[in-house]
């Protein structure tokens, strides 16, 4: 007996997110409601990435519809389900009773419960990432789930990867480390699992230690020091082995995890700042998240102003780093210099459209806030001799629709762990203060 096909039925945030989302559902069947269409054309002008998804997925409904789309659905491909626009339906007494109001979650799920009653033997499953509308639903005894497609899994273990502590290491090849600047070839470490990608470690014997990096190209492991980057000193393993990353040529892409005050933008723009002859220019750039899901239109003054509190924090660590020094020292003047002529930029990451990639060290900070396509958008764009580093933490999420699981930074090291060219690093210790420690651990 063949297997029934399920009918997935998506809400408009699931096509703000991906709006290729129609294709991954494989054999599966896909209804889009009539109200979510009405609430994309909404969102089709404007410069952020929500704008641009809404434009995408209606040029390609435009491109293959046809008469069938409202009535028995379209074919989306080879191995695939079809595609229909549900027109709207009436309330029923079992949603009267407990949503009356007339909004467009509520018009949407109609719809999902029609669905639902007109095909009781195929499985019809709202995909949103609402949670409020999913609960919504299943208290109609409605199937909802969140869309999965780029949601990771594993994520604790995925973190944990990268970072291994070795306990009665052998003393002798601790004393080679100190005496090689080769390093020790892979065969010759005597690591017990496979070695994938940019892996460091924190060798302890019984009398000595060391802060190791596995080099996938040379094969090698090498020992590493705690480097100066423009007067920002490592205080741990973790930030020792990011500021190794960061100042690794081989490396040229980058993702810094960790809570708040673990040091990863501070990190990154000090080490950036050191390695300023060898790039045309520094980005520091940022996601904005509305407050309550505004827009920036909603607050008071100019363009400027009116994204200035979003960048202050970026402001922050560049001044942690002026008063490393005086402030007529060259390294002080240096800085107003690169701000003066713009070859250092702090800017709302949407300002960067359009804009040359190539040569550029490129830090994108708050990257947790990012979807998985906003950051193959980013990355995608970089030219020759660009460097890029994302930070982010992912357990302080702003954006509405995203989790721990599903945003682009969980995303882009789950994509990328092994790859030569990428490293991953996650911050655990808080540097800022003994204060922001305690409450980060118990608040």
């Amino acid at each position: 007996m063949a297997k029934l096909k399920k009918i997935f039925v998506l809400d408009t945030n699931v096509i703000l997110h991906d709006f290729n989302s129609i294709y991954n559902f494989e054999e599966n069947d896909v209804v889009i409601p009539i109200t979510v269409l009405e609430e994309l054309d909404k969102f089709k002008k404007g410069n952020d990435q929500i704008n641009y998804h809404a434009r995408e997925f209606s040029r390609e409904l435009d491109r293959i519809s046809g008469d069938l789309l409202f009535s028995d659905g379209i074919p989306l491909g080879d191995k695939l389900g079809k595609l229909s626009v549900e027109t709207g339906k009436e309330f029923s007494q079992k949603m009267r009773a407990s949503f009356h109001e007339n909004i467009p979650d509520h018009r949407i799920l109609a719809i999902a419960e029609h669905l639902h009653i007109e095909n009781n033997s195929r499985k019809v499953i709202l995909v949103s990432k609402d949670i409020n509308l999913r609960m919504k639903a299943k208290s109609l005894g409605i199937l909802a789930e969140d869309y999965k497609n780029d949601q990771v899994k594993d994520l604790d273990d995925l973190i944990s990867l990268g970072i291994t502590t070795i306990d009665d290491f052998d003393n002798e090849k601790i004393a080679l480390l100190y005496k090689s600047n080769e390093g020790i070839l892979e065969e010759d470490f005597g690591y017990s699992k496979p070695l994938n990608g940019h892996e460091y470690f924190i060798l302890k014997s019984n009398s000595s230690s060391a802060l190791a990096h596995y080099d996938p190209i040379d094969k090698t492991i090498s020992r590493v020091d705690k480097p100066n980057a423009y007067g920002i000193y490592p205080r741990n393993a973790e930030q020792t082995f990011s500021m190794q990353a960061l100042m690794d040529p081989k490396i040229s892409l980058v993702a810094l995890t960790g809570r708040a005050g673990t040091g990863k933008t501070l990190l990154a723009l000090a080490s950036a700042l050191q390695q300023i002859d060898l790039y045309d220019q520094i980005f520091l750039a940022r996601p904005i998240v509305a407050l309550a899901n505004k827009d920036l239109g909603y607050l008071p003054g100019d363009a400027t102003e009116k994204i200035g509190p979003y960048m202050q924090p970026l402001f922050d660590n560049l001044n942690v780093i002026k008063h490393k020094f005086n402030i007529h020292s060259k390294e002080s003047m240096r800085i107003d210099e690169l701000l003066k002529e713009q070859k250092l930029q702090i800017t709302p990451l949407a300002y960067i459209r359009g804009r040359s990639l190539s040569n550029t060290f490129f830090i994108v900070d708050e990257a947790q806030n990012l979807t998985p396509h906003e950051i193959k958008t980013i990355i995608t764009r970089a030219g020759e001799g660009t460097k890029m580093i994302f930070t982010g933490d992912i357990e302080q999420i702003d954006s509405p629709y995203l989790d721990k699981k599903s945003n682009g930074l969980a995303y882009l090291f789950d994509r990328m762990k092994g790859q030569d060219i990428f490293a991953h690093v996650n911050l655990i210790k808080g540097e800022r203060s003994h204060l922001a420690e305690l409450a980060s651990n118990l608040l």
